[in-house]
């Protein structure tokens, strides 16, 4: 993985945790559920599109 690629999934996980974050928020949760909420939006994005099936990888050459 290449430092854009890995920016990419940093960027992509920042904004599913902001997003259930402030969806916590507006469902009524405390802090710590809306903490608990962005780890669970974390731990279940899926990294799929972040990866690109086109480019070879050098550990597959």
């Amino acid at each position: 993985m290449n430092r854009p690629e890995a920016e990419h999934i940093r960027q992509a996980c920042l904004q599913a945790a902001v997003e259930a974050y402030e969806l916590g928020g507006l469902l009524g949760l405390c802090q710590e559920g809306r903490f608990e909420l962005a780890m669970d939006a974390i731990r279940n994005l899926d990294l799929t599109p972040c990866s690109n099936p086109d480019r070879e990888s050098p550990s597959r050459s």
